[in-house]
């Protein structure tokens, strides 16, 4: 056959070539012997014993040991999984599961795994925008990042950390407990000041709501209760006004223009024409010998209300009035109690008060002798008592220099003004 007979020729002429004689007249002969690998047959000193094919042993004729027999040497992107590879999904896609270094993707490689991580940085610092876990860093995750002042790791801006920023006024923001509003600007004639709801006393003047607002609450100024002083609103205005009665009533005690239409004397005054008591009111009268209604609850409670009162006595039928005298209202009820010579001193009079002894006045300066009415006989015309007891004016007991226990033929009064 002739596979049997050239390498037969070939090791023939190779043992003739170094083992026949030269045809030298040498006695001698020189023999050269050649070997192989043993039992390769192929003359290829680095082939793996026996196989003669001249590659590594796998049979394919190229240098991977695979045996995929495609002559190429294996490489990642391949689609074969091989050698130290974790995987070779033989695309050039760098963001899916597999990446172009044959590493399965995982948090922490450097690479964004698109639609599983929103960002990688190849690192495990959570505070750097990226966190550990691939997220990138958002106000609410808990975790101090970028420009947030802090980050509780919730949604809740009514807290001391409102969207990442400490909660301040005007952030927009209602701080629950240190605010009441927040309205997320610096204006200051809203219904939101300073993170307070806008009140009249405040200081800030709120538009279309207040005229004015002078923080403070004082009704003689010209801003009552935030709004502009005018004459009628009830406040006499200090320095312009004589009295304010808050009606349109000209012909009571205080005028439409806020003058004072009140007759006011100083002092005790007798013979009193009736037409002079301008801008007074009666609201009670009684005559000596009668018991009156109950003095606080009634006469003083429902019917005599004005800031100032006026007493006067007088004979039944008389035009004049004998004697009588006013003051504000504070100053005629004060409460001297039952002492005989107490008095309290006011707009030129002597006066004394207790609903369970007497009530009447002096004039200014002159004793009194309380037993239980003024029986003092000192300037007697300018005097005028009545027994007062169980908190009712009963009967007598002076008018002027006239005694008139039980006497029915004279009147008493009391007049009320603002």
């Amino acid at each position: 056959m002739t596979r049997s007979v050239v390498p037969a020729l070939l090791f023939s002429s190779l043992v003739c070539a170094v083992g026949c004689s030269d045809g030298s007249d040498s006695d001698s002969t020189t023999f050269v012997t050649l070997t192989t690998a043993a039992g390769d047959g192929d003359g290829d000193m680095s082939d793996t014993t026996g196989d003669g094919d001249g590659d590594p042993g796998d049979g394919d004729g190229d240098p991977d040991p695979s045996g995929d027999g495609d002559g190429d040497s294996a490489f990642c992107g391949d689609g074969l999984v091989e050698g130290d590879e974790e995987c070779d999904d033989g695309n050039p896609t760098n963001t899916d599961d597999c990446t172009n270094a044959c590493n399965n993707a995982v948090c922490g490689d450097g690479i964004v795994q698109e639609g599983v991580e929103m960002c990688d940085d190849g690192n495990d610092v959570d505070d750097d925008g990226c966190t550990s876990m691939c997220m990138s860093g958002t106000c609410g995750d808990g975790m101090l990042q970028g420009d947030e002042v802090c980050d509780d790791g919730n949604n809740d801006n009514t807290d001391d950390c409102a969207a990442c920023e400490a909660a301040t006024c005007g952030d927009g923001y209602i701080w629950a407990g240190n605010e009441e509003c927040d309205d997320a600007n610096m204006v200051d004639t809203d219904d939101c000041i300073e993170c307070s709801a806008a009140i009249c006393g405040d200081g800030f003047v709120h538009a279309l709501l207040e005229e004015c607002d002078d923080a403070n609450g004082v009704d003689t100024d010209d801003c009552i209760t935030c709004s502009a002083a005018v004459c009628g609103d009830g406040f006499v205005q200090d320095g312009v006004e004589d009295c304010d009665d808050g009606n349109n009533n000209n012909n009571d005690s205080c005028a439409n223009d806020c003058t004072s239409n009140l007759y006011w004397a100083m002092g005790v005054q007798t013979n009193v024409a009736p037409g002079t008591l301008q801008g007074w009111t009666e609201c009670w009268s009684g005559l000596y010998g009668n018991v009156s209604p109950s003095l606080t609850n009634t006469i003083l409670a429902q019917n005599c209300t004005g800031s100032k009162l006026l007493q006067a006595c007088r004979q039944v039928g008389s035009q004049n009035y004998t004697v009588l005298a006013m003051a504000d209202r504070a100053d005629v009820l004060f409460n001297t109690g039952n002492g005989a010579n107490t008095t309290h001193q006011a707009n030129g009079v002597a006066w004394y008060y207790s609903n369970s002894w007497s009530m009447g006045f002096a004039q200014g300066g002159n004793a009194v002798n309380r037993n239980s009415c003024d029986v003092e006989n000192s300037n007697p015309q300018f005097r005028m008592c009545w027994h007062t007891g169980n908190d009712t004016i009963t009967s007598g007991y002076r008018c002027g220099s006239t005694t008139l226990n039980g006497n029915n033929g004279w009147e008493r009064k009391i007049f009320h003004a603002d």
